[in-house]
Parts: structure tokens; C-alpha cells; sequence
């Protein structure tokens, strides 16, 4: 209940504050506006350069190796399953 009344009286000190210093409330929106668009601004470059970067890596490298690998892994596979029978074989 305490904090039902506490919130009312701060929401209607809100009103009447935003009501005397309307004026003072849009010159600090007029500057923080700016401020903000700036910073997601430069939160997005920095995102979107990064995201770029991981697709120059992703293309170059992997795009060699994913031919490469299926093969090579048979091939390890059937020189385990080759080692593992002639270990058993000699117990």
C-alpha cells in the first residue's frame, strides 16, 4: 500500500514539474536527443563492421576445408577401426 501511494504522489510531483519546467524539460531533450542518436549511431557501425568481418572470415577458409573433411575423416575412421581389430586380434 506504502508503495501505491508512494508511486501516485511521485507520478503526480512528475506532472506538475514537467507542467513548471516544460521549457527547461524540452532544452535537456533538445540535448540528449542528439547525444543518443550519436551513440546508436556509432553502436550500429561498430556492429554491422563486425558482423562484416565474421562473413569475410566465414567465406574464405571454411568454404576449402568443408570439401576437404568428410574424406579425411573416413579415412582416420578406417585406420581406427583397422588399429582396434588388430588389437583385438592379439589378446
Amino acid at each position: 500500500m506504502k508503495t501505491l501511494i508512494g508511486g501516485a504522489v511521485a507520478a503526480v510531483l512528475g506532472v506538475i514539474g514537467l507542467a513548471v519546467w516544460f521549457h527547461a524539460f524540452l532544452q535537456l531533450l533538445a540535448g540528449v536527443i542528439p547525444v543518443m542518436l550519436l551513440m546508436g549511431g556509432g553502436l550500429a557501425l561498430y556492429l554491422g563492421f563486425d558482423e562484416l568481418k565474421d562473413t569475410w572470415k566465414k567465406d574464405a577458409p571454411e568454404a576449402e576445408e568443408a570439401e576437404e573433411d568428410p574424406e579425411k575423416y573416413k579415412k582416420e575412421i578406417n585406420d581406427l577401426k583397422k588399429e582396434i581389430e588388430s588389437l583385438k586380434s592379439e589378446k
